[in-house]
């Protein structure tokens, strides 16, 4: 079983002959009541990592330590500068399963092995304010690092360690440092004791992205989108796993963006290649949204009930729908997680690698002036158009909610695809995003309100097969029929608002074909 701790800290350089009585007084400190002594303890960690380092080059660390109150498996997620998830697990010989699927997106079928022997003889105090209360930890460290593969030799060296107390006030940090810098001590060069360990040891961790020179061609623009969306669908690998609140979201998001950008741009990379890589990427969005869809209509209804007058509200209504919402919760959930440790998915992952190492690069990969962007971006509005024209002239009822449904989607793909534009074409492709955007909100609205009307025609259906009063769901039905008949008639002016504002242009003049208001 692990459990999760946030880890707000700052490491500072230390002469290896100094030790925390050479600090400065650290109860002058604003805050600081006391600084107390909690003795020396004698640390050893073991730091596993592919042969190549691909957790040290994403900034992760996975260890074994004994020693201390702490002792056990640790893994340390990246979440901002000085700021880390530590997932604790308990002591074992090998490799807590838990954690081993954390790092799968990265380490892939690569084997985890020891690459550093850390032993430290940690003199920690505690700043506490007058209830007693800890502030911070602060420690001296003085480190023996042993190469154990990747390299050899061993290293040395002191530093201190300042750690923030649980939902203490990071500008605690702050005063902390200002004492310490005063006292002439400097902010470590290292992010972590492991990344010092490796550059003193062996060779240094390969890089986590290289340095790309800026996008010129229309095929560096695409796979540099590309690039971003395949990171964001490895980084939340793991905070997918631990149930991170908008983490399925997001990735899903990524997941839209990668298939979005490869149909749009289909001129730039050759489809033949791609269009099984949108096939995966698809069952991997549907495999995602299987709790994400039920969850989005659930806080939909829940908010509808709290609206409603008592007076209508008849049965067991919001027991029945926390029952409907909880249904397949934790099925789902681990069938997702069997999902991501699927050979399928990493099968995905090595595709997307391989895409963006030898991209299959068309002819018009090679374009610089912006018209291969921009005719790509013009070609799914003018789509758009089409489809919004059809939805309009549709009358209410299950077809024109279809082709509303289709027209969102494609508004979502343009505004995707405008995205990726917008290096190039500047302004008017970030305007036309913005614009995608709300079109994308306003059907989406309408969707959602489809998707509501299915689901209280199955609780309203169980309510009755139970003998409950299905008054309510009417009530509630009623409400989603308004919300959708005010979309349809909100659509075509917000449509023509749009229209009259869409000028795609490349970056010396306006292309040819732009669709405009008539």
């Amino acid at each position: 079983m692990a459990d999760t701790k946030r880890e707000i800290e700052r490491k500072y350089e230390a002469d290896e002959h100094a030790g925390l009585s050479d600090l400065p007084d650290l109860t002058r400190v604003a805050g600081v009541s006391a600084v107390v002594d909690k003795g020396v303890t004698e640390l050893d960690a073991t730091y596993y990592d592919t042969a190549d380092q691909r957790l040290a080059a994403a900034s992760l660390t996975l260890r074994r330590r004994t020693g201390g109150a702490d002792a056990g498996w640790h893994l340390k997620l990246p979440v901002a500068e000085g700021v880390r998830d530590e997932i604790r697990a308990p002591l074992s010989d090998t490799v807590p399963r838990t954690l081993v699927g954390l790092v799968r997106s990265r380490v892939r079928d690569a084997e985890l092995l020891p690459v550093v022997r850390l032993r430290s003889a940690r003199d920690v105090r505690h700043l506490v304010d007058d209830a007693g209360g800890l502030l911070a930890e602060i420690s001296l460290d003085r480190v023996r690092a042993e190469r154990l593969s990747g390299g050899d030799g061993t290293t040395e060296w002191t530093e201190i360690e300042v750690e923030l107390a649980d939902d203490g006030d990071p500008a605690f940090l702050d005063r902390v440092e200002k004492k310490l810098r005063k006292a002439g001590v400097t902010r470590s060069g290292s992010a972590s004791k492991l990344a010092r360990a490796l550059q003193e040891t062996g060779r240094r961790p390969r890089a986590r992205a290289v340095v790309a020179a800026a996008p010129v061609t229309a095929g560096d623009h695409v796979l540099a989108y590309l690039r971003t969306q395949r990171d964001a669908i490895v980084e939340l690998d793991p905070a997918v796993r631990r149930d991170v609140f908008d983490s399925v979201h997001a990735m899903r998001v990524a997941t839209r963006r990668m298939r979005s950008a490869l149909r749009s741009y289909g001129n730039v990379l050759d489809r033949a290649v791609t269009d099984p890589i949108r096939d995966e990427l698809k069952w991997l969005a549907g495999e995602l949204g299987v709790d994400r869809d039920r969850e989005v209509l659930t806080e939909r209804l829940t908010a509808a009930l709290d609206e409603l007058p008592r007076a209508v509200l008849a049965g067991p209504v919001r027991g029945r729908l926390r029952t409907w919402a909880q249904a397949r919760r934790s099925g789902s959930r681990r069938h997702l997680i069997a999902v991501l440790d699927g050979r399928r998915h990493l099968d995905l992952l090595v595709a997307l690698d391989a895409l963006l190492a030898t991209p299959p690069l068309l002819g018009a990969a090679s374009d610089t002036t912006g018209k291969v962007i921009g005719k790509a971006v013009r070609k799914d509005f003018a789509k758009l158009a089409e489809l919004i024209a059809q939805a309009v002239e549709l009358p209410s009822g299950a077809d024109r909610d279809l082709a509303i449904h289709e027209a969102r989607k494609k508004a979502k793909r343009t505004r995707y695809a405008g995205e990726l534009a917008t290096p190039v074409l500047g302004r008017t492709a970030k305007s036309l995003v913005g614009d995608m955007k709300s079109l994308q909100t306003l059907l989406g609205e309408h969707q959602d309100s489809v998707m509501a009307r299915d689901a209280l025609r199955d609780l309203a259906a169980q309510a009755h097969a139970a003998g409950e009063n299905a008054f309510t769901y009417g009530v509630l039905y009623g409400h989603e029929e308004r919300t959708a008949a005010s979309v349809e008639a909100e659509l075509p002016g917000t449509w023509e608002a749009v229209r009259g504002r869409t000028v795609l242009q490349g970056p010396a003049r306006r292309a040819k074909g732009c669709p405009r208001a008539r």
